[in-house]
């Protein structure tokens, strides 16, 4: 098949292939801009726009499909028919009766066989492979080559590297949509990690604390391990807080309110492939991403062990940023193997490396190299000697759990020794309404 450029997309004598059926996914192509042409175009591109005009804010979300869903109102459980109907949905690509048995249980969510009920389900599909593709490379066309019938009757590929969203009558409606969604899925997260200009992620441990960073203005919060397990009386790094941590991330992602990223500990097992499903249910959560140490109960383990983790929660969940930590500066153990530790973890896909510890300048520029570098927030560097020294992310882990502790065990001992009770930022009408936030907003 030959390719054209994207200027015969203006040329009236290159039509679309013919992609109509009475039901399924056929039926759904049939009323979709993107297959019809002539007054059969026009129609559901008026609809198109319609539902563009009402649909409401965009919340963040693991995937444009997610978000999508979530803007119209319905849940995450219908991201699994537009999977289905995307992998069907050129005419070229495997048809199925599943797929079609999707398209129409989709099509009647969204509000029946309508004009406004197939845009609206056209809008999902689209958005579910070109616009996920958008937001993981944005610096190239999400939809290389489209296909158009010449005049002589011979189907023709259009490149569109030089027109992403298409040009002429077939020029795409939802181009701010696809830009907006793009901006509001998971790789907005690993957008925040930029080396030499570090942004600081603060630790929650309960709803609470997490609202308030919300509301703070932190672009991202994460989960502190230890903060959740002695909240409930455990103890950290033991495996023992993983249902705790479960319900945070869901009770946090639920409110809408700011990205997560989640502390996993080790992965809370041995098995990569329980792992890969954890992180498949994080995901679909909204969780941005999380966060892999190689030590379990104070000992670290095989990096092949930890490599393979972070390979099949990377092919279960590849949106998901992997913070892959190791802990040989924190146990003070095999410190010389530290180098060869991240790089098999960014071998088996990492997205950014941890190192928490008591790390000196010339550590920090030694390992500043490849991903971006996470530290913890000590009082050894300030922000800005952080960004000379080129890390991307600045965790408090623990901190702002065990400041909070300090300040109680402060506060206990001075009424103790007859001092009146502080003025504190945050009053008791604050708190309450933290509690009070609903799901979504």
């Amino acid at each position: 098949m030959r390719t054209v450029p994207s200027e015969v997309l203006d040329d009236p004598r290159f039509t679309v292939p013919s992609a109509s059926a009475a039901q399924g996914v056929g039926w759904l192509r049939a009323h979709s801009p993107r297959f019809t042409d002539g007054a059969a175009h026009r129609r559901p591109q008026t609809a198109v726009a319609q539902v563009l005009n009402t649909l409401g804010p965009l919340p963040n979300a693991p995937s444009p499909t997610h978000s999508l869903l979530r803007a119209l109102g319905l849940p995450d459980r219908w991201e699994t028919e537009v999977r289905t109907v995307a992998a069907a949905w050129q005419p070229h690509s495997p048809q199925s009766a599943e797929a079609d048995a999707a398209a129409d249980q989709l099509v009647d969510v969204c509000g029946g066989r309508t004009e406004v009920g197939a845009a609206t389900a056209c809008l999902l599909v689209q958005a579910h492979i070109p616009t996920a593709e958008l937001a993981r490379n944005p610096e190239s066309a999400p939809v290389p080559f489209t296909r158009r019938v010449g005049p002589d009757g011979d189907e023709v590929l259009v490149d569109l590297t030089d027109a992403w969203f298409g040009r002429g009558p077939h020029a795409c409606p939802g181009e701010h949509l696809a830009r907006a969604l793009a901006a509001t899925s998971v790789p907005a997260f690993a957008a925040l990690h930029r080396p030499g200009q570090p942004f600081v992620l603060p630790n929650a441990w309960d709803v609470a604390s997490a609202v308030l960073l919300a509301q703070a203005g932190f672009a991202a919060v994460g989960t502190t391990s230890l903060g959740i397990a002695a909240a409930h009386g455990l103890p950290d790094a033991t495996r023992a807080g993983r249902e705790h941590t479960l319900s945070l991330a869901r009770q946090i992602t639920t409110l809408g309110l700011t990205m997560l990223t989640v502390d996993l500990e080790d992965g809370f097992t041995d098995d990569p492939a329980e792992l890969a499903d954890l992180a498949a249910e994080l995901a679909g959560l909204g969780v941005r991403g999380i966060n892999l140490e190689d030590a379990t109960a104070g000992e670290l383990v095989d990096p092949r062990l930890h490599a393979a983790k972070i390979a099949a929660v990377k092919a279960t969940a590849p949106d998901l940023f992997v913070n892959a930590r190791t802990d040989t500066f924190w146990l003070g153990m095999e410190r010389s193997s530290t180098t060869a530790r991240l790089q098999a973890y960014q071998d088996a896909g990492a997205d950014g490396v941890f190192v928490p510890g008591p790390l000196t300048d010339g550590d920090i520029a030694a390992l500043v190299k490849g991903q971006p570098l996470n530290v913890l927030a000590s009082p050894r560097h300030t922000r800005t000697r952080l960004a000379e020294l080129g890390v991307a992310r600045i965790s408090t882990g623990s901190l702002l759990y065990r400041q909070a502790l300090s300040a109680a065990l402060d506060t206990a001992r001075d009424l103790a020794q007859d001092r009146p009770a502080p003025d504190v930022a945050i009053g008791y009408g604050q708190v309450a309404d933290v509690m009070s936030i609903q799901p979504g907003g």
